[in-house]
């Protein structure tokens, strides 16, 4: 029997490729260029396709595997280093807000600017990442508890 996503998941293979032929295109076309706003650009866009191929990586592993749930000290420590780098690009955003309106010099303003779109969608993204894949992965003690106790006439008193 074939996977139902079979044409989703050859897609995003496919996508790996194209990512990484990125990647591999920019790192050899920036050699030579000595404009750093355009080196740093090009950088940018290269690590970005490093992180979709990863990311398509990951969705091709959710579609063709089944995960297994994280313990509850696993849990805590994805928890944790989310939960502060939520923190982090929430402080670096106040900043970068702070700071843009005073920048005269519209190339640096456009710079910054780029700089605060990316950590804008990193604070979603992360809080996405906290919500839906760290919770939706895990079972916890008190899931086991509801789990076994929740359906049962007496929840585990005598008379059961």
């Amino acid at each position: 029997m074939s996977n139902p996503n079979e044409k989703l998941i050859d897609f995003m293979k496919k996508q790996i490729v194209n990512e990484n032929d990125i990647v591999k295109s920019v790192s050899e076309g920036i050699k030579n260029i000595k404009n750093p706003p355009v080196k740093a650009v090009l950088k940018g866009i290269s690590l970005d396709s490093t992180k979709h191929a990863e990311l398509y990586a990951s969705a091709v592993t959710l579609l063709t595997t089944t995960s297994q749930a994280m313990t509850q000290q696993n849990l805590d420590e994805q928890r944790a280093l989310v939960e502060k780098h939520i923190k982090l690009e929430a402080d670096l955003i106040k900043k970068l807000e702070k700071e843009l309106p005073t920048i005269e010099n519209k190339k640096v303003a456009f710079l910054l600017n780029s700089i605060l779109m990316d950590e804008r969608r990193h604070h979603a993204m992360l809080k996405t990442v906290l919500e839906i894949i760290v919770r939706g992965e895990t079972i916890t003690e008190d899931d086991w508890w509801k789990l076994l106790w929740e359906e049962s006439p007496f929840h585990g008193a005598p008379g059961g």
